[in-house]
């Protein structure tokens, strides 16, 4: 199963940027993991996306667990919006990689 994050500021952007290296570190972990696919700041920057792969049988646990391991969401600089995604169209391309 993908799921899609929608992540959106809670603080003034000065706040969040001052927490974006610790914010990307642990996405890094999360695509070591094979969990993230691909992530980024929306533009305008009031928040990002994630891309998320998480296993079929574990689908919001797993999701409580990526909102609550983030720096930004464990500080109150942003908050989460998890919508598990069963994609059709481009699905053996996510497969891939």
């Amino acid at each position: 199963m993908y799921a899609i994050a929608i992540l959106r500021y809670r603080r003034p952007l000065e706040e969040v940027t001052a927490a974006v290296d610790d914010h990307r570190a642990y996405l890094r972990t999360l695509k070591d993991q094979g969990i993230l696919v691909a992530s980024g700041p929306a533009h305008p920057r009031n928040g990002g996306l994630l891309i998320l792969r998480v296993p079929d049988d574990d689908i919001i646990p797993s999701l409580d667990r990526v909102r609550d391991g983030d720096p930004y969401y464990q500080r109150g600089l942003a908050q989460y919006e998890l919508i598990p995604w069963a994609p059709t169209i481009g699905k053996d391309e996510l497969d891939k990689m």
